[in-house]
């Protein structure tokens, strides 16, 4: 199988899943990326070259841009003789139909997350219908996900589970029992990790116990004003915000923590996470998770078993959770030791990108 994979944001730091898939799928002969309709390659050159853009405008007169762009698509995908494009986020999807149907070449869409619940992309997508009319499989790493698809008309046959897996040796399991009462959040502040409810939540926890302490790694539009709330708190020697670091210092950051915390919600533009990375990762560390009952979290997180769960929002709840493990260090490393347990027997990398694989191979059919 010769594939092609469309990501719509170049060197975007926080979509390590898609990395996976380019750097990992050993049948990717193609990567475009920069739009949902792509107008460059991998190594950045523009699929249509601005000065030949013109030349064409100027000679059509008429011309539409998106017109000559698609018609640059499908050459560069019958070139590389490619058997089936992967879009990653179901907006790629919809903007390529109409190339992978004029290039006669199978369509599989990826879906990660707000692609799948934001009420403007569903809006403006048609709720994908044409996606589910003509892909040939289409992908979801939640069930809640799953579920969604299904209630706007996702043919069940076309539909795949399949949930991220991550590196899973590259993290070493914490001495949990032995480490300080420090807790660690990872991720891009924005409105559906809702940093500013974790802090929240820690704040009530340190009130109880003030030798708890919090790092909050990440950047994102919220960052100066989650930093800000928590100088208002008096948080200010308790709270670190490295801003964004690079994924061996998380693993070794993971390594020195009690716990691992984020408090997802679902927003007002009804924006979902899928299955946080870092969620696993920090399993994969031995941490026990501290988080919400929001989308695939519960997929991946037993409460009582590998992390303690609560409603979005419920910061009390939250916060006793945190007490818990600042006081029960041995509980802490039970939840931890399962969670490790759990990404070592179903959350490997080689075993998502295999299963990944299988479903695209079967989708493409017969040469």
């Amino acid at each position: 199988m010769r594939l092609c994979i469309v990501s719509p944001n170049r060197n975007a730091w926080s979509e390590t899943f898609i990395a996976n898939h380019i750097a990992h799928l050993p049948q990717v002969v193609l990567t475009l990326t920069d739009g949902h309709l792509p107008k460059r390659d991998a190594e950045g050159q523009p699929l249509l070259a601005p000065t030949l853009l013109k030349r064409m405008l100027q000679r059509m007169r008429k011309a539409d841009p998106t017109e000559l762009l698609v018609g640059a698509i499908v050459r560069r995908l019958q070139h590389h003789r490619v058997q089936l494009v992967l879009a990653e986020y179901g907006p790629t999807g919809e903007a390529l139909l109409d190339a992978c149907q004029r290039a006669r070449i199978p369509l599989a869409v990826h879906f990660h997350g707000i692609d799948a619940f934001h009420t403007k992309l569903l809006r403006d997508n048609g709720n994908y219908h044409r996606i589910f009319q003509h892909a040939v499989a289409i992908v979801v790493v939640s069930r809640e996900m799953e579920r969604q698809l299904l209630d706007l008309g996702c043919p069940r046959a076309k539909l795949h589970y399949n949930c991220y897996g991550i590196e899973v040796d590259r993290f070493h399991p914490a001495d949990v029992a032995r480490t300080p009462k420090r807790f660690l959040s990872v991720g891009r502040f924005v409105d559906k990790k809702a940093p500013h409810l974790s802090l929240l939540a820690f704040h009530q926890a340190w009130q109880r116990d003030p030798e708890l302490r919090l790092t909050m790694a990440g950047e994102g539009p919220l960052w100066e004003s989650t930093k800000q709330l928590a100088l208002a708190q008096g948080l200010g020697d308790a709270v670190e915000f490295p801003g964004v670091i690079t994924s061996d210092q998380v693993a070794e950051r993971m390594r020195l923590v009690r716990g691992f915390v984020q408090h997802s919600v679902i927003t007002a533009d009804n924006d979902h996470e899928g299955t946080p990375l870092s969620i696993l990762e920090a399993m994969a560390s031995g941490l026990p998770i501290i988080s919400t009952l929001h989308a695939g979290i519960p997929d991946v997180v037993e409460h009582g078993v590998n992390g303690l769960l609560c409603a979005e929002r419920d910061i009390q709840a939250m916060a006793t959770h945190m007490n818990q493990l600042a006081d029960d260090a041995d509980l802490a490393h039970r939840l931890g030791l399962a969670g490790r347990a759990r990404v070592e027997q179903h959350h490997r990398l080689e075993q998502s990108l295999e299963a990944l694989s299988t479903i695209l191979r079967k989708a493409k059919g017969p040469d």
